[in-house]
């Protein structure tokens, strides 16, 4: 899966050929966490307050970059 982003110790990553909606994981070396791409929406897991913040920080800014990684690596 490739990792879009490393934030210290967090990764925003997006697997090949994944399911629908359209989403991306948030890993920590403890947790992990899928959110919708749409709406920012958790989808499933659990993470740290402060890490789920740091991560969507970045992504409110580079939304687009999450999208074309997405419509690059799921295309069918």
């Amino acid at each position: 899966m490739p990792t879009i982003v490393k934030l210290g110790n967090l990764k925003i990553q997006i697997f090949a050929d994944d399911h629908h909606p359209p989403h991306f994981h948030i890993v920590t070396p403890d947790h992990e966490v899928l959110v919708r791409l749409s709406d920012l929406e958790t989808l499933a897991g659990s993470i740290d307050r402060q890490s789920l913040h740091r991560a969507l920080a970045w992504v409110r800014k580079n939304r687009k970059v999450l999208n074309e990684a997405w419509e690059r690596l799921n295309e069918r």
